[in-house]
């Protein structure tokens, strides 16, 4: 459908293929998911859902299936235009957040652009700003990131993810090393940005208290997709 920002048709992922130790971890999931959609992923450590992400952010490949993202059919593009078309279209937020310590909290929001665009500008910086700001980060913009709390910092993240405007977010456990409210701060302003942009989140959790704010919950189970339903308490709420 022209709505959705992601596709994935049979996609299955096998390790050591063609070895006498292959091994399928997925197998033939089928997801989709719309423009705007709010989406928690859960299920068991070991369940495939890391696996699972890898693929859906272009940082590997399936061994059979389809993968489209934002109308693109992943599976036809070489290294560079997968590279590309990740850059642009996907935002990420980690558990930890991965920020560069030696940079300040602007900086480490511009990174995606000036790896977009290869040399710093005006607009880059308005931009990392205007983030920071809608995040109540504003007086800590110039500040080394490596002496904001462990809540700040996160925030920083979410605000890199959002840098280059992308279709889907994809966070995995995104509040998983945080206080409960540092992490109904991040919870919120990923919401928020969810209902003012029309940005596709998908949240990997083990949290059950976060995915029931989710409006749609996706488990999987041994590498199968066992259960795709709507969050009929958070639907009926919007």
């Amino acid at each position: 459908m022209a709505d959705d920002v992601l596709a994935l048709e049979a996609v299955t992922k096998s390790f050591a293929v063609g070895t006498p130790v292959e091994v399928e971890v997925l197998h033939g999931i089928d997801l989709t998911l719309a423009r705007g959609e709010f989406v928690a992923l859960i299920g068991p450590s070991g369940s495939g859902k890391s696996t699972l992400l890898n693929l859906i952010g272009l940082l590997d490949r399936p061994t059979a299936g389809r993968i489209a993202l934002a109308g693109a059919e992943t599976t036809r593009l070489d290294d560079r235009d997968l590279t590309r078309l990740r850059g642009r279209t996907i935002g990420f937020v980690f558990q930890y957040h991965h920020l560069i310590s030696a940079f300040t909290a602007e900086e480490n929001v511009m990174m995606p652009l000036l790896v977009d665009r290869g040399f710093p500008d005006a607009t880059m910086r308005a931009r990392a700003r205007d983030l920071l700001e809608r995040f109540h980060l504003g007086p800590w913009a110039e500040q080394g990131v490596a002496s904001l709390s462990g809540g700040q910092q996160q925030r920083v993240a979410i605000a890199r993810a959002l840098a280059m405007d992308p279709a889907l977010v994809l966070a995995d456990e995104p509040t998983g090393n945080l206080d409960t409210r540092s992490s109904d701060v991040a919870f919120d302003l990923m919401r928020e940005i969810n209902r003012e942009r029309g940005t596709t989140f998908l949240i990997v959790t083990h949290d059950p208290r976060l995915a029931a704010r989710c409006d749609r919950i996706v488990e999987v189970v041994d590498g199968r997709l066992v259960s795709d339903r709507p969050n009929v308490a958070t639907n009926g709420a919007l």
